[in-house]
């Protein structure tokens, strides 16, 4: 038997138990469809939008102003429609809207899933914010996609930009986690110079320090410890200073090569990042 759904431009069919999933377009008069492959998860989780609500608490929650008017305005939510909602703690929710204006959205809970953190090491990037702050915003998009514990913005001797906008790269790390459909978002702490930072207690975690000199020899993948907590600082266009690179020193970092070509600070995030996860 044939039954379909759709949703904005996506339609879906049922055929003997199999959904296959499309999408339509609009020529003149005309419609134009077309299929794609068999649908591998089950309906509910293809269509499903997620949204963040800090504090979720009871079964009816209602979602900050901002989600609740994308939900709204947006996204053209109505009531009934099913919706999934992360705190980003690890934990996520099923529910369905009850309520919805322009600026409000109530939704009801109805199934929690708590999910325990995505890798058994933590990892703390700790980067100089580029000049052009497109970059700087398109490596906190990737490394959280990619996954990211903690990030910590510093200002070097050759930093180009001393001034973020900690609301604006706060909904990217969240855009971030909800596109990807994470459950716990990264801590993004405040801006603070480097010479402040190393003052910081960092436990046990390996401080490691990606420095561009021809004496640096140890690579990245061969200087981390496997499984192990990590702290990894990237510099500026200019990369670290000497007199940088011998404080880090001091303070426990170890200089590492991310290999024999210069690469851009947000293109270096992304690869100490991976290799990390590579070697884990």
């Amino acid at each position: 038997m044939l039954s379909s759904r759709r949703l904005k431009d996506a339609f879906f069919y049922k055929f003997k138990g199999t959904w296959i999933w499309g999408n339509f377009r609009f020529y003149g008069n005309q419609t134009l469809y077309s299929l794609r492959f068999p649908a591998i998860k089950p309906i509910i989780d293809v269509i499903m939008h997620v949204f963040y609500c800090p504090d979720i608490s009871g079964e009816v929650i209602a979602l900050p102003e901002e989600e609740a008017r994308h939900a709204g305005q947006v996204l053209r939510l109505s009531e009934g429609d099913s919706i999934q909602v992360v705190d980003g703690k690890g934990k996520r929710y099923t529910g369905s809207i009850s309520t919805i204006s322009k600026k409000k959205c109530q939704v009801r809970l109805l199934d929690e899933e708590v999910l325990p953190r995505e890798r058994s090491y933590y990892t703390h990037l700790v980067f100089a914010p580029t000049k052009n702050i497109a970059r700087t915003e398109w490596l906190l998009e990737k490394a959280t996609e990619i996954g990211v514990d903690e990030i910590t913005p510093i200002f070097t001797f050759h930093s180009e930009r001393r001034r973020l906008r900690h609301d604006r790269l706060q909904r990217i790390l969240l855009a971030a986690v909800k596109q990807s459909q994470r459950t716990w978002l990264p801590v993004l702490n405040d801006p603070l110079s480097f010479e402040v930072f190393l003052h910081q207690d960092f436990g046990e975690s390996q401080c490691l320090l990606a420095y561009i000199d021809n004496l640096v020899t140890a690579r990245l993948k061969d200087t981390y410890h496997p499984s192990a907590d990590v702290i990894i600082a990237i510099g500026p266009e200019g990369g670290f200073s000497a007199a940088e690179a011998e404080k880090a020193r001091v303070h426990g970092f170890s200089s590492v090569s991310l290999g024999p070509y210069r690469l851009r600070t947000e293109t270096a995030g992304i690869v100490a990042l991976q290799t990390i996860h590579l070697i884990n």
